[in-house]
């Protein structure tokens, strides 16, 4: 009993380590966005502030870089628009590797699947201009959804796989019995189903789509009325002419990051649920 209670301390001794690390950035971030930006410069080994302000916020929001109504709207936008895309791929994509049946389909799951273990990084930056040279496309953020439309999320393809598959097999065989076809059993009986894994993949697609800094970036240069909140972001950096405004950062940092804290608020019942259930089979 007395080993039992140890290795319990121990473990949660190592847990409690574990989350403060984890949580020391945010906590950082936050603590700082009510500090000057003279205090961050000369203490900033100093977490919490004795004289806190809401100055910070205030610059941010009235700032000429740095037009939150303006930003946010791009940013929701854009952000909701990947979210939709990734979902609609990743849930037909998933439901064809799963229930489909055509030639050569292990061999193409197998070879997307190699996708998982290739990291491109800015590498395609210069084919996808090409592309859109091609097609007569701007360069905007509206434009990299219509890139969207052809990738490849195959993390989450691979999820949407393996939930499916681990439905029992008689519901799609009574719609087949009833006369539904392939597309109608998928968004009439099968995508229903798929609640949680939806959930899972929005929240990592909101996620990887409101932090996108390169691509909006670089598709916005010409463009500054469509930068999302954190392309923008980087603007409050030197808004206070030749010193680094950090005070101004931070707080546009906790402004940036609260919307995704509130879509996981919302999906984070669905969220283990559907990482589980995807990794049943695959």
């Amino acid at each position: 009993m007395k080993e039992s209670f140890g290795k319990k301390v121990a473990v949660y001794t190592i847990l409690t380590i574990v989350l403060l690390l984890t949580l020391f950035p945010l906590i950082y971030t936050f603590a700082c966005s009510f500090k000057s930006n003279s205090e961050i410069m000369a203490h900033p080994e100093i977490v919490f502030t004795k004289t806190p302000t809401f100055d910070n916020y205030v610059q941010c929001w009235t700032a000429t870089d740095f037009n939150v109504p303006l930003l946010l709207r791009n940013s929701i936008i854009y952000t909701l628009a990947q979210v939709f895309i990734s979902i609609m791929i990743s849930c037909m994509a998933g439901y064809v590797f799963a229930k489909g049946h055509f030639k050569g389909k292990k061999v193409i799951f197998a070879l997307f699947l190699s996708l998982m273990f290739i990291k491109t990084g800015g590498i395609t930056i210069y084919a996808t201009f090409n592309v859109l040279n091609f097609f007569h496309l701007p360069q905007s953020l509206y434009s990299l959804l219509i890139i969207a439309l052809f990738g490849v999320p195959i993390t989450n393809i691979y999820l949407v796989r393996g939930n499916i598959e681990s439905l029992p097999g008689a519901i799609d065989e009574a719609a087949k019995v009833d006369g539904a076809s392939f597309p109608v059993i998928f968004f009439r009986v099968i995508f229903p189903l798929l609640k949680p894994i939806i959930a899972t993949i929005a929240i990592l697609a909101f996620q990887a789509s409101w932090n996108d800094y390169l691509m909006p970036t670089i598709f916005t240069l010409t463009r500054p009325t469509q930068r999302t909140l954190i392309v923008g972001l980087m603007a409050l950096k030197n808004s206070a002419g030749a010193a680094t405004s950090w005070n101004l950062m931070f707080a546009g940092s906790v402004i940036a990051l609260l919307p995704v804290l509130v879509a996981y608020g919302f999906a984070n019942k669905y969220f283990v649920s559907g990482i589980a259930a995807g990794a049943v089979k695959g």
